[in-house]
């Protein structure tokens, strides 16, 4: 499947309409995600060392494994995934069903946006080649089905990319308020690709550095109920300090990237980024 397809796909359906640049579902759609989160990260997402670091790692990989063919972003949010996957040169299609975050992406200047969900996409079964979720999974109560709905998604041998929170023990309020069901260890979060017949391909974790940082600041701030006292803006977590403290955090980023260029895995760290190839069901 290529972009043209996609769009020729959408023009035909009943299901879908165009307006603005943006091609919208039908249906009614429902979001695991504070309506307010969509602008709040939209504002530091362009200087947050997070959001580029994550960026980062995943485009190195998709450059990798494939960097030629369509890529689905679903639940893509503001498009700040979508928008660096586009600039590295693939065709990619942003899905997302948040009106604030794909009005977001337009304003990002992301050429292909679509309102709605995977499953608006179901008369395309089969077809599509790569299909990314970037901190999704976390979002979705039955996570397992999600997970099958992607396998059917993809063709044959297709190509499925996934970032999540790293380990229940980092759990905080932050999580709640983000509406999360779970924290993912790579252990978990591979036993639920496997169990719906993908085959892992590389698997890591990132943001090696902050996992003391954040369970001190985060889980046991939560935990004293200091946390939800004294929270008011979290953007400040999102800007790297210049001098020496950012230099080692550079240091750690270009090594973490580094290692994922060099397809070596990160033993530990608050996210996991994992790849898997989709494999055909046994048959008796």
């Amino acid at each position: 499947m290529n972009i043209n397809k996609f769009k020729d796909s959408c023009s035909l359906s009943d299901n879908f309409s165009f307006n603005d640049g943006i091609w919208y579902s039908s249906k009614s759609l429902q979001v695991s995600y504070p309506k307010e989160g969509y602008n709040a990260c939209f504002n530091l997402e362009e200087n947050s060392f997070w959001f580029r670091h994550r960026n980062n790692c995943i485009v190195s990989l998709i450059a990798k494994y494939s960097l030629n063919d369509l890529f689905f972003d679903i639940g893509g949010g503001n498009g700040f995934v979508t928008k660096a996957i586009e600039n590295a040169g693939a065709p990619v299609v942003l899905v997302e069903p948040g009106l604030e975050g794909v009005l977001n992406a337009k304003r990002r200047n992301v050429e292909n946006v679509f309102c709605g969900t995977l499953n608006d996409l179901f008369e395309l079964k089969g077809q599509l080649p790569t299909i990314g979720t970037f901190d999704v999974i976390e979002h979705i109560h039955d996570d397992d089905r999600f997970v099958k709905d992607i396998h059917k998604m993809l063709k044959k041998d297709g190509i499925f990319y996934a970032t999540v929170p790293a380990y229940k023990f980092l759990w905080s309020d932050e999580d709640t308020d983000a509406g999360h069901y779970r924290r993912y260890s790579r252990r978990s979060i591979k036993k639920l690709l496997k169990n719906n017949n993908f085959e892992i391909v590389y698997s890591t974790y990132l943001f090696s550095i902050l996992t003391v940082p954040l369970f001190v600041l985060r889980t046991m701030s939560s935990v004293l109920g200091i946390r939800k006292k004294t929270k008011k803006d979290n953007s400040s977590e999102h800007t790297q300090n210049k001098g020496f403290i950012g230099e080692i955090l550079n240091s750690v980023w270009k090594w973490e990237l580094g290692r994922i260029q060099n397809y070596k895995s990160i033993p530990f760290g608050t996210s996991c980024l994992i790849v898997a190839k989709k494999k055909e069901y046994d048959t008796l």
